[in-house]
């Protein structure tokens, strides 16, 4: 019975399944699921390959994976149920004056005029309520300080402090645009229903709470963790000290987020985010410490046991970090009592006690990367290395070779689900770096910490060493992140084929174990045949073993058909990748999007043969005085960078064939900078002017260094982009002058187009008022054009300047008779956008709306037979 050899490991499988069952089904999606591995449990059984001990332990470890998950789902609810229900009604501005009493369960986090740590609450106090009620509730503080020298009052609270805030509760914002990232239920995984938002560090009174708290050691750690950090600071130059407090203490709050991100480009974030890896060198060097000492085995065993968790802890205790942790105390544990076994078995049990300890860990990135690559590298990389070349003298760069591929290999499927991207060069960085930085740049780095605690010059002069190492290393990093002929972008691929992926790598490592096999016993059979005294003369053919030639003559068809499985399953891989970077090829549908970036603009366009428009990119707005720069955050929110770029990433666009900047207003063009930086862009569209603003210098001289090809764009301009779409721009008139005109005022000269998709004609109108409407009407008029359809109306109009009460006028919405229309403004604007005056008129011209605001992303599918909503 070939399972009995392995049962925590099958128990491990049907444990995670079930978890995942119950995780992403409904109730009776996961009594189907768990009827579904029973019935696998008895098949299982009827055909030999389990015993019915393990079978049932299986079907058990389905039912109870299953029935924690939904036993912490239906526990994991807000105190606060008629708030909630109230806050639902009033929409994503509700907010309530509260008070809150609690615990700090967090480390603080201090960024700019930003602070922000977690509050386990027992009593919430709602203005209007007439007492405080008491209650277990888990809030997320965000302090907005006022003043700098409120950053230093902030860093003294701790972890395990008592505290009173008084604030407003808000819900966490929910996902508003398909794809998009949903903080309220990241939030939600956490046991997070609701952020209290204060002014100051005045909203907050601190008090000292049980010093043997779990909070207050863990707080301990925090600052432990703090001082070890600013000893960082000391040993490194600024350039270098958040990617070493990353490297060694797991600290990634300080490290440059433009170096993150050309890390993020080659696939090597792993390397800055504590894991298997560096625990591994940890127990290595602690282990070479103490044999040095002589200490005999068992006692270096159990310091090494004891010290693990310490680390963990010390390196932020995050879930590929207590993966590796715990497979390590679990390892050293079963070496010590002279029972370990294989890695899969520790890996198995791991995974069974972090499901165990908590449900929702199932839904991390970092805990499903960290147990699909450690998988990946014990299964597949012994098969792999047998089949490379045995040199002696290569050996290392070899094993290193075999890793790399592997985890690659494994990573992939992963890595394009979550982040979108693939480099061609993440092989070679990973090759090259991954040794480099985890046996040369973080011991460096961890010794120069040790020694720079007693000794401060001496941990200098051994940190001086890895300067350079740094410093080589960024621009490695740099220049190969730059290639970016060899980045690709795919879409996110449905969980389906993540899973055939790896299935299809398993079932490759074991033909290629058994192919390795097969061949080394050829070779050994060889080898002892070439030993023997061989006869001269024919008759020798006569004295070779019958039983040989007959083994022979098995292995031959047997070894074909392993080649031929393992050319089919290449074939399989192939059209996998070819439908994960291309799953739209046959869709000959359009798609326009009009995401919601808040307050401003952004529409995606996708042709029906799938080329891609983008109409401006949104804009976080910048409210910061001169001499406030001490309020800037380190990764501040950009709408280009965190929103407009990841969805169009998700969505496969590698490549925008045009690009339509309607003005240059920083509502509409500032996440544009993100576009320009990580998208391919072939020509662009904008309104033939300058602004003196930095940001709008900064895009066009950006387009420029790019070599991008600028046009401006003038009334009467009509290009067919492919055969069933059509661009015709009505306004800005042409200029009068050749020169490029200096205008402050933009919205007044904002691209307005139309684009015909199919026969369902979209009018974008940038920011224009009522005037300028009439203008454009005008002008349509004189020139006896008609950019309306042959209905007579267009199907989906842009609601001009977010719904400004001087825009989209009454004549207007006479003239285009728009069937639908949508405002684009942010849920908690302050302009008042869109003003129940237009709304107003668009009700009296039976025009439907959709907003932003309210209803997120507006999609529309348009086809030869109609346009719909998605």
């Amino acid at each position: 019975m070939r399972m009995n050899r392995r049962p925590l490991i099958w128990f491990a499988i049907c444990y995670v399944g079930g978890s995942a069952a119950a995780a992403g089904l409904s109730s009776r999606g996961v009594m189907l699921a768990a009827g579904a591995a029973a019935l696998l449990a008895l098949a299982a059984v009827l055909c030999r390959q389990a015993s019915w001990q393990l079978a049932a332990a299986c079907v058990v470890a389905v039912g109870l994976a299953a029935g924690e998950r939904m036993w912490a789902d239906a526990r994991n609810v807000t105190a606060l149920p008629a708030l909630l229900a109230a806050a639902e009604a009033d929409g994503p501005r509700a907010a309530y004056a509260a008070e809150a009493v609690g615990t700090i369960v967090s480390a603080m986090e201090v960024d700019g005029d930003r602070v922000m740590f977690r509050v386990a609450a027992d009593r919430v106090h709602v203005e209007g309520e007439a007492a405080p009620r008491e209650l277990r509730e888990r809030l997320l503080v965000h302090i907005r300080l006022a003043e700098q020298p409120e950053q230093a009052v902030a860093a003294q609270w701790r972890r395990g402090d008592r505290v009173r805030v008084a604030g407003e509760l808000t819900l966490p914002a929910g996902a508003t645009n398909s794809g998009g990232f949903d903080y309220r239920r990241y939030l939600s995984s956490q046991r997070i229903h609701w952020l209290l938002k204060a002014k100051g560090t005045a909203a907050v009174s601190p008090a000292p709470g049980p010093i043997w708290s779990a909070a207050a050691l863990l707080g301990r750690v925090d600052s432990a963790r703090a001082w070890l950090g600013a000893r960082m600071d000391i040993l490194y130059p600024s350039t270098q000290s958040g990617y070493m407090k990353g490297l060694v203490l797991g600290i990634r709050e300080d490290l440059d987020p433009g170096q993150f991100q050309q890390f993020s480009r080659l696939g090597l974030t792993h390397i800055l985010a504590i894991s298997g890896l560096h625990v591994a060198v940890f127990i290595y060097a602690l282990g070479g410490l103490l044999r040095f000492v002589r200490l005999t085995r068992e006692r270096i065993l159990l310091i090494l046991i004891l010290s693990v968790p310490l680390y963990v802890l010390l390196s932020g205790a995050s879930p590929s970090v207590m993966r590796a942790g715990l497979m390590a105390v679990l390892g050293l544990f079963a070496a010590r009592i002279g029972k370990l076994k294989d890695g899969l078995h520790l890996l198995a049990a791991a995974a069974v006690l972090m499901l165990a300890f908590d449900p929702f860990f199932i839904e991390n990135v970092s805990f499903q990367l960290s147990f699909i690559v450690t998988i990946g590298l014990i299964t597949g990389v012994p098969p792999i290395r047998k089949a490379m070349p045995q040199w002696r003298r290569g050996k290392a760069l070899l094993d290193l070779a075999a890793v790399t591929i592997v985890a690659q290999l494994v990573s992939f499927p992963v890595t394009i689900y979550y982040f979108n991207q693939f480099h061609a060069l993440s092989l070679l960085a990973n090759f090259v770096l991954v040794p480099f930085i985890s046996f040369v740049v973080m011991p460096l780095g961890a010794i120069s910490l040790v020694i720079a605690i007693p000794w401060e010059a001496g941990g200098k002069i051994l940190a001086y060493a890895s300067h350079y190492a740094n410093d080589w290393t960024f621009v490695f990093v740099e220049r190969l992140s730059k290639v970016d002929s060899l980045r690709t972008i795919w879409a996110s691929p449905p969980l389906w084929w993540v899973a055939a992926w790896l299935t299809l790598l398993g079932i490759s490592f074991y033909l290629i174990g058994c192919l390795t096999e097969q061949a080394n016993a050829w070779q050994l059979k060889a080898a002892s045949a070439a030993d023997e005294t061989v006869p001269l003369g024919t008759e020798s053919l006569l004295l070779t073993p019958l039983g040989a030639a007959a083994d022979d003559a098995v292995s031959l068809p047997r070894s074909r058909g392993l080649r031929i499985s393992l050319l089919s399953l290449g074939f399989i891989a192939v059209m996998l990748l070819v439908y994960a970077y291309k799953p739209d090829l046959l869709d000959r549908r359009a798609a326009v999007s009009i995401l919601d970036v808040g307050q401003g603009d952004s529409i995606h366009i996708r042709t029906p043969q799938g080329k891609h428009i983008l109409i401006d990119g949104g804009g976080t707005l910048s409210f910061r005085k001169p001499g406030e720069e001490w309020r800037e955050r380190s990764d501040p929110f950009e709408v280009g960078q965190k929103v407009v770029v990841p969805l169009l990433m998700k969505r496969g666009v590698r490549e925008i064939d045009l690009l339509v900047i309607s003005h240059l207003d920083s509502d509409h063009i500032r996440g544009l900078q993100a576009v320009l930086d990580t998208i391919p862009v072939r020509s662009i569209w904008w309104n033939g002017t300058i602004k003196d603003a930095e940001d709008a210098r900064k895009l066009l001289a950006r387009a420029v260094d790019l070599d991008i090809q600028l046009y401006a764009a003038k009334a009467g301009m009509e290009h067919r982009l492919d055969q069933e779409t059509v661009l015709k721009v009505l306004w800005p008139v042409p200029a009068t002058t050749e020169a490029v005109p200096v205008l402050e005022n933009q919205n007044e000269s904002s691209v307005v187009l139309t684009v015909q998709l199919y026969e369902s004609t979209f009018l974008f109108t940038g920011d224009i008022n009522s005037k300028t409407e009439q203008s454009i009407m005008n002008h349509e008029q004189q020139k006896g054009g008609n950019s309306l359809p042959s209905s007579g109306s267009i199907s989906v109009m842009k609601i001009s300047h977010h719904g400004s009460r001087y825009s989209t006028g009454e004549e207007w919405l006479k003239y285009w008779n728009p069937l639908s229309a949508v405002a684009s403004a942010g849920a908690s604007n302050s302009y008042g956008h869109p003003h129940p005056d237009v709304l107003s008129r668009l009700a009296q011209a039976e025009t439907g709306v959709w907003r932003t605001d309210r209803d997120g992303e507006v999609r529309f599918m348009v086809t030869e037979s109609g346009l719909f909503m998605q």
